[in-house]
Formats: C-alpha cells, sequence, structure tokens
C-alpha cells in the first residue's frame, strides 16, 4: 500500500481499491460530501448518495459517473431533519443491500436561524447529531455483519468553542446560533469515542474529523460582518476537493483501524478539547440522545 500526505497542496492519495465494497455518504450532492462521493467512486466502491435535494443529487451522481467511469451510484432521499425520512432511508438500505462497508456522516447545517426540526429538535443539534446518531444507529447492525468496516463522522473544530448545555440541549432558553453549531459537533466528537468503545471487537471502526475551512455554501446563514471576515481569509480557506480529504482518509487508510475512536485533522491525529475527551459527559449525552430519539441502544 502506498500513501502520501502533502499538507502544501492540500492533498493526500493512497491507492487503495474499494471494489465489492459499499459506501454511505450524506449530503453527497455538494461541497466535500461530493467530493469524498468522487474519491470513493474511482476506487471502485458502490456509492449511495444519499440526500435531501433529489434534484441536485441526480446532478452530482451524473457528473460523478461520467467523471469516474462507475455505474455503480444510486441516489436515496434523506433529510436528516425528519426522523420518519431516516427511518424510511435506512428501512430501504437494509432491505436492498447486501453490506454496507463504510458509512461517512457527512452531512450538516451550519450557524442557521433558530428552527426546529419536524421532531422538534433545535435544528443544528437535530440534524447535525440526531439525525446521524439515529442513521448509524438503524444501520449498525447491517455495518457490523459487513465487518471490517468503518462510521466516519464529520466534525469540525468548532467542537472546541463550547460546552454540552444538557438542560437546555434544544437552545429554548436562549439561543447563539454560534454556540449551537459547536454544540453539535462537540456531540459527533463525543459520540465517536462513546460508539468506538461500544464496537470494540466487531470489526468496526469510528472516526471523527475536522475538515478544515472549506469554502461552501454551509456559510449561507452567517451575517455580513462574518462574511466580509470569510472573504477576507478566503486564501487560507480549503476548497472542496482539499476538504475532503481527510473523510477519505479515514474511510480508507490502512491500519487505521487500531486508532478507534480518534479525532483527525488534515490526514493526521488531531486533539480534540478537553470537554470532548470527558467519558462521563459522553455517556451522559448518549443517555440523552437516545431519550430524545426513543429508542434503547446500549
Amino acid at each position: 500500500m502506498h500513501s502520501i500526505r502533502n499538507f502544501f497542496c492540500g492533498r493526500w492519495s493512497c491507492d487503495v481499491r474499494l471494489d465489492g465494497q459499499t459506501v454511505i455518504i450524506t449530503g453527497a450532492n455538494t461541497g466535500i460530501g461530493k467530493e469524498t462521493a468522487r474519491d470513493l467512486a474511482k476506487r471502485g466502491a458502490r456509492i449511495i448518495m444519499a440526500c435531501r435535494d433529489m434534484e441536485k443529487a441526480e446532478g452530482a451522481r451524473k457528473e460523478i459517473t461520467e467523471d469516474c467511469g462507475n455505474e455503480n451510484i444510486v441516489v436515496h432521499k434523506l433529510d436528516l431533519s425528519d426522523t420518519k425520512s431516516i427511518r424510511e432511508f435506512a428501512e430501504l438500505v437494509n432491505k436492498e443491500e447486501k453490506q454496507v462497508n463504510i458509512l461517512i456522516n457527512n452531512a450538516g447545517i451550519m450557524m442557521c436561524p433558530y428552527s426546529k426540526t419536524k421532531d422538534g429538535f433545535e435544528m443544528q443539534f437535530g440534524v447535525n447529531h440526531l439525525g446521524h446518531f439515529l442513521l448509524t444507529y438503524l444501520l449498525v447492525d447491517l455495518i457490523k455483519c459487513s465487518a471490517p468496516a468503518r462510521i466516519v463522522n464529520v466534525s469540525s473544530v468548532a467542537h472546541t468553542w463550547t460546552s454540552m448545555r444538557l438542560d437546555d440541549i434544544n437552545s429554548e432558553k436562549s439561543y447563539d446560533q454560534v454556540k449551537a453549531y459547536g454544540q453539535s459537533k462537540l456531540a459527533n466528537v463525543l459520540c465517536t469515542r462513546s460508539l468506538a468503545k461500544r464496537l470494540q471487537g466487531t470489526g468496526v471502526s469510528v472516526f471523527s474529523l475536522h475538515p478544515g475551512v472549506v469554502q461552501s455554501d454551509l456559510w449561507r446563514h452567517l451575517n455580513n460582518r462574518v462574511q466580509v471576515a470569510v472573504k477576507v481569509f478566503r486564501p487560507f480557506t480549503k476548497s472542496s476537493v482539499e476538504g475532503a480529504q481527510t473523510s477519505i482518509y479515514c474511510a480508507v487508510e490502512p491500519g487505521l483501524e487500531k486508532e478507534s475512536g480518534g479525532y483527525y485533522s488534515d490526514c493526521a491525529p488531531a486533539r480534540c478539547s478537553r470537554t470532548a475527551s470527558d467519558d462521563d459527559l459522553a455517556q451522559k449525552l448518549w443517555e440523552l440522545s437516545c431519550k430524545m430519539l426513543a429508542i434503547t441502544w446500549e
């Protein structure tokens, strides 16, 4: 196996093939999700693009198919702000797919005005954390049957910006769109660590990551002042292709399964916040998440 990390150009390469493997990527119709799908399709994987906007997803599917010559790419509807949609997607996958070797929980919403999901969860926490938590729960048995397998959770350095407000998880007492985003990303890291422990010995490894500050439409909800700041720092941001590299790394890097539960940035191990390393907090969040979703996941 040959892998190269190039920090100067922000690109990483590895010759691992994924022929015969099935990959699910949420939010695969745009940004780093789309570029992750493109890379893994080139490696020969069967790609399931799990997307809310079916028109955009179909356009992305055609583009990736033409680019990669891989006809084994399908699009399925998934709205992470609606648990009914999540359950319908998972039911379809469990019924039609023989295996899921890699699940990349990539989709997300960033710093939006206050709103709630169809199930009454604060939107950022509901989509970025609870939606993917439920999806993983519903697919985990199939993933375990497909071992060796990997689950990759796209988090952010934003997890260091705040604490976990377990007593006001839906930000009903007060709402700060930046802190709410940070809380959802902190939840990603905490639950990655918890899930890795629960999956020890199953052949399924779990990773979380910071993709970098990526030029994407995730920034659309920011106010004008912050938008100006983002433009000033644009030369120091990553393109979607560069931002996808750590997701790809966590999905395919040989030997990484020994580091299950780890947090990554720039295709290398990174240090998460002290709060994100709090096992007691992780357990409380896990129990609260199960309660909110009305599921039992020991």
